[in-house]
């Protein structure tokens, strides 16, 4: 752990308790105790109002806060790679929103950590979903969001189309493919469609309600009833 990191560290440990221990922060940082001593004759010399002394315990003195937007190492570097992803596998919007708020945490962060999020070793090919595919999982997103119905043309795996008014619960990813997860009014019940079968989208002006039974807390509690049931196979199939 870079040594910024964890003078952050300290402080976060510290201000979420009554009174902290040189030891019991060595033991969680993973260094010695006088290297603890020593961070904290750094903060303190800082201006940092940690109140105590060692052997005894320390304390982060009333009114003190941490300015917005600080981050350790392994927070910044795993925004890195929630943005690499995000932009490889969701919608335009979401993508473009998280590349925006990184750039953001980045102009802030402490030189060391800003060079350590990005150099992080992970990276997030260019196999996400078509430009059409991301398009459509905007719109649901939004639509489920804003709780609008939507017109769906969907083809399924045997190959037959269908035209169905759906209310949009959530998106959701599988490693492969995006699903919809959704209240069918065709079938007045739960289903799930591939997005990448969905030819045809509109959402429409009509809202809905989440009403008892038709959530998706509902859903998703019928679907670990079916994973159950089946033994912990064959759940949450494509159901259209």
């Amino acid at each position: 752990m870079h040594r910024a990191s964890r003078l952050f560290q300290i402080v976060q440990l510290v201000r979420g308790r009554r009174l902290t221990t040189a030891a019991w922060l060595a033991q969680r940082l993973e260094v010695s105790e006088r290297t603890i001593y020593r961070d904290v004759a750094d903060l303190q010399h800082q201006g940092v109002p940690l109140e105590g002394e060692a052997g005894v315990g320390y304390r982060l003195g009333k009114g003190f806060d941490l300015p917005p937007l600080m981050f350790s190492t392994d927070e910044a570097r795993a925004l890195v790679a929630a943005v690499r992803i995000a932009q490889q596998w969701l919608d335009p919007g979401l993508a473009s929103a998280g590349e925006a708020a990184l750039a953001r945490v980045m102009s802030i962060l402490p030189a060391d950590v800003r060079a350590a999020a990005e150099s992080l070793a992970l990276i997030a090919p260019a196999v996400g979903p078509s430009p059409a595919v991301s398009g459509k999982l905007q719109a649901l997103r939004e639509a489920a969001q804003s709780q609008h119905k939507v017109s769906i043309v969907y083809r399924d795996v045997a190959d037959v189309r269908s035209t169905r008014v759906v209310r949009p619960l959530g998106c959701f990813y599988w490693g492969k493919v995006w699903t919809l997860a959704a209240w069918c009014e065709v079938r007045r019940d739960f289903r799930s469609f591939r997005i990448d079968r969905v030819e045809q989208l509109t959402t429409l002006s009509q809202r809905f309600a989440h009403e008892p039974g038709c959530t998706l807390a509902d859903m998703l509690r019928l679907e670990r009833q079916r994973y159950e049931a089946a033994g912990g196979d064959a759940a949450w199939k494509e159901r259209a």
